[in-house]
């Protein structure tokens, strides 16, 4: 073969820019099998984060750059999904069960961080992964209403709990074990006792990503997630107004002190949708999230609109991501979910559970 020789359709393919991670095909090693004869090509991409809803799209670049390099014949592209565990902080052990732990934070209340973290976690298992959220606001815990979720978790061992299930998401807080209108009086000691607790006590099973829900501000709940829980990466959530951009750069600025990377940032609220006419205005300013994303040198992730139906598919116990999973707010929260995923794929990988422990005993 000449032009059409394996290396040739390798290049070509290589070339490629993937807008999830960053990179290029080839800088990702996404690249495997290229098998070329007269009649066709055949190759393989390898991609480290789920993106079902990309696949038809990066299909059709694959098949326009090997055409570009001049070879006619059928191109059939097949496309793998493997979720790896990538670095966290050191010192800090991993999760039975759980590949990556996503921190979803903002600096205040008020912003639709919990509405986020529910529809970006259904957004990762829309797109193929098997993914679970953690509610780690003790206080005010709101993903049971959000999720639609009754009942109390069950024990196999006396020991430990099963996770609750909605929508394929599995899913732990704190308000599955009270009641709807029981407050907790808690000091800061038993919090974080709690929330250790709901982490390392529930048996996830097998989960490429699990998304914690962080109460605002930067205390004693996020402090103990920078110390004992293994966070692969974090999301901060932010409107775009002023003051609510302050608060998002102290959250922002304490995963750096941590040492948790910072995967980007999500404008939540950032134009307003009318629900009579469609008209679309910025009522809390514009462009807010993509100058702290540029001024502390991090992505942005997307933006989602200030839509009265995400309000009444999550007050319902339906995320929009389930509710109206082919409307355009759902595809806002999809491509959010892969550019979370990819940013996450293109980081180090941890290789802890590659090698097996070593153990030196007396004989």
């Amino acid at each position: 073969m000449t032009d059409s020789s394996d290396e040739k359709i390798k290049s070509v393919v290589a070339s490629i820019a993937d807008p999830h991670t960053g990179a290029t095909l080839g800088d990702g090693k996404s690249i495997g099998e290229v098998s070329v004869t007269p009649s066709g090509v055949e190759l393989t991409v390898s991609l480290g984060y789920p993106a079902s809803g990309w696949h038809d799209e990066l299909r059709g670049l694959v098949r326009s750059a090997v055409a570009g390099a001049g070879h006619s014949g059928e191109v059939q592209v097949t496309i793998e999904t493997k979720v790896v565990a990538h670095e966290v902080q050191k010192g800090v052990t991993p999760i039975k069960g759980v590949k990556n732990i996503i921190a979803v934070a903002s600096g205040k209340g008020g912003v639709g961080k919990s509405t986020v973290s529910s529809n970006l976690a259904l957004a990762l298992a829309a797109e193929g992964a098997a993914a679970g959220i953690l509610d780690a606001d003790i206080y005010g815990p709101s993903q049971p209403r959000m999720l639609g979720i009754s009942g109390r978790p069950q024990s196999s061992d006396g020991k430990t709990l099963e996770p609750m299930i909605s929508y394929q998401l599995q899913a732990m807080s704190i308000g599955f074990l009270i009641d709807d209108d029981t407050p907790m009086i808690w000091r800061g000691p038993m919090v974080t006792q709690a929330l250790e607790q709901l982490l390392n006590d529930t048996q996830w099973r097998d989960l490429d990503y699990l998304v914690i829900d962080l109460p605002p501000g930067t205390g004693d709940t996020q402090l103990t997630l920078a110390q004992k829980v293994p966070v692969s990466g974090a999301a901060i959530v932010t409107t775009p107004q002023d003051i609510a951009l302050l608060d998002a750069r102290k959250a922002l600025k304490m995963f750096e002190k941590v040492e948790i990377p910072v995967l980007g940032v999500i404008e939540n609220m950032s134009t307003h949708v009318c629900s009579k006419c469609g008209h679309e205005e910025a009522i809390f300013g514009t462009g807010g999230g993509e100058r702290m994303a540029s001024e502390y040198g991090v992505d942005i992730l997307g933006g989602i609109p200030l839509d009265i139906r995400i309000r009444e598919d999550a007050d319902g116990g339906r995320p929009t991501v389930v509710a109206d999973p082919d409307g355009a707010v759902a595809a806002n929260y999809r491509v959010i979910a892969r550019q979370v995923a990819g940013r996450l794929a293109a980081r180090k990988r941890n290789y802890s559970e590659v090698f097996p422990s070593i153990v030196v005993q007396n004989t």
